[in-house]
């Protein structure tokens, strides 16, 4: 018999790489020190997941997560682990929290920023694709609190109402909402 563990909290000492602006690693950083305010520059990666009606699907972040928890989110959002590359990072990502495997999506780099809030700094890789069989989306319980497709509408109708996250908000302003 096989014991299902439910992790309730993030590694502190899991290490990430130290990046400058332009993406090249200039160091390692721990997860812990990424978060506690040094605003050490490190990688991340998003994944937007749209259907062909434009909707675009949001996690329900757990509410143990450290950052922003409650709140809903990209639909795949994580760290680059030291010594892995943004894209490996997009599939590890898609795959532990909404079970996306390779072949199943095609994804497509948007851009990438730099994103600052009070206790960090990442350097964002934008990607997205589109999935329209919602049978492929099987949203990790031990990362999320689920998902769903959201309209255009609904999404601007919560910007700056505290229901989604900040980092969230302005991505989707700047990079993913279309336009009025």
């Amino acid at each position: 018999m096989t014991k299902q563990v439910l992790i309730t909290e993030d590694n502190g000492a899991e290490m990430f790489p130290e990046v400058d602006e332009n993406g090249n690693i200039i160091g390692a950083i721990s997860r812990g020190e990424a978060h506690s305010g040094t605003k050490r520059l490190h990688p991340v990666v998003h994944l937007h997941v749209f259907d062909s009606a434009a909707r675009l699907y949001l996690q329900h972040r757990a509410d143990w997560k450290e950052i922003q928890p409650g709140k809903w989110d990209t639909a795949v959002g994580g760290h680059v682990d030291l010594g892995e590359s943004t894209e490996q990072a997009l599939l590890r990502e898609a795959g532990e929290e909404l079970g996306l495997q390779p072949g199943h999506y095609t994804p497509q780099f948007i851009t990438s920023y730099v994103y600052e809030s009070t206790v960090e700094r990442e350097l964002v890789y934008i990607y997205r694709t589109t999935i329209d069989d919602e049978s492929l989306l099987h949203p990790s319980a031990t990362e999320t609190q689920g998902g769903r497709f959201w309209a255009d509408a609904e999404i601007r109708a919560s910007i700056g109402r505290n229901t989604l996250t900040p980092m969230f908000e302005q991505e989707y302003k700047r990079h993913l909402m279309p336009n009025s």
